[in-house]
């Protein structure tokens, strides 16, 4: 069937990660299904532009966010793809058709000084594996601009404590090398420590739950959240929320956009644009604070 084909080849040879695989797998479930249910119902390789335009409006309808549409065309466009270079078909139809504009949104991020004040609270000295854990979490993530994946999927071996770089493997499976300073060492090799005297370990991952395994993302969010709540009242207190705070504080201390781009691991430049409208509208706010005639 095209479909497990398609499955396969995105999986396999395109190398998508399992929940990219899945969306797309729940993407033609619902296309296919749609199309079903027309009065004239037709298969999911016979599909044609209108049926997909339709479909997108449905969805719209619906009230679904512009970014869930998008992401389901982003879906059906890689899957007609595949249809046309295999001879499933001899037209694209989604190559005509655009999805809705998503509204920007400037990231959120923990102002300097709260980060400070945080990183000074979890600086206490203490034999507690859960605090120590958490403290170093919040340290690599604040001072790396790691994903909470590429977190999650740190092995010992991926931390080289001579050159003091990160090995991290990002989206696609793409690898990038992160630099870190003595002040982040210090810490992890803390953890090290009193994870190996207290835990014991099913396989390699750095960070572990009580019981052994690899730290779940679920975990790794309450640990993320309940930390920032200290000096946060953000409702999305996430671990996302500090990769925006470590690529703000770069650009803010001058660091240049290629620079982090490298660092966060994006593709576009375009994706790292976004951060100077968050130093712009944290300095409006400045002036706004700041002037007595604003």
């Amino acid at each position: 069937m095209i479909v497990d084909k398609f499955l396969q080849f995105i999986r396999v040879e395109r190398r998508l990660s399992e929940s990219t695989v899945e969306t797309y797998t729940v993407t033609l479930r619902l296309f296919r299904d749609y199309l079903a249910g027309l009065p004239e119902p037709r298969e999911l390789v016979a599909a044609d532009s209108d049926n997909i335009r339709d479909w997108i409006t449905l969805l719209m309808e619906e009230k679904h966010s512009a970014a869930y549409v998008n992401r389901s065309l982003v879906a059906l466009r890689t899957f007609f793809k595949f249809c046309l270079l295999s001879g499933e078909i001899v037209v694209d139809p989604v190559r005509t058709i655009t999805g809705p504009k998503k509204p920007k949104r400037i990231p959120q991020f923990i102002d300097e000084k709260d980060m400070d004040k945080l990183l000074s609270q979890l600086e206490e000295q203490t034999d507690d594996f859960n605090i120590v854990r958490a403290r170093t979490i919040i340290y690599i993530l604040y001072l790396t601009g790691l994903r909470a994946s590429e977190l999650l999927s740190l092995d010992d071996n991926m931390i080289d404590f001579v050159n003091k770089e990160i090995k991290a493997t990002g989206k696609r499976n793409k690898q990038r090398i992160i630099p870190f300073a003595q002040e982040l060492q210090d810490v992890v090799c803390s953890y090290l420590a009193l994870r190996d005297e207290k835990i014991e370990r099913i396989d390699n991952a750095l960070f572990v739950g009580n019981k052994g395994k690899r730290l779940t993302y679920g975990q790794l969010r309450k640990i993320v959240k309940e930390n920032l709540s200290l000096v946060s009242t953000m409702k999305k207190l996430s671990p996302h929320l500090l990769r925006h705070t470590f690529a703000t504080s770069m650009l803010n201390h001058d660091a240049n956009l290629e620079s982090i781009q490298k660092l966060l691991g994006h593709q576009s430049l375009n994706a790292t644009e976004i951060y100077t409208h968050t130093t712009f509208e944290q300095l409006k706010r400045i002036y706004n604070e700041a002037h007595p005639r604003s």
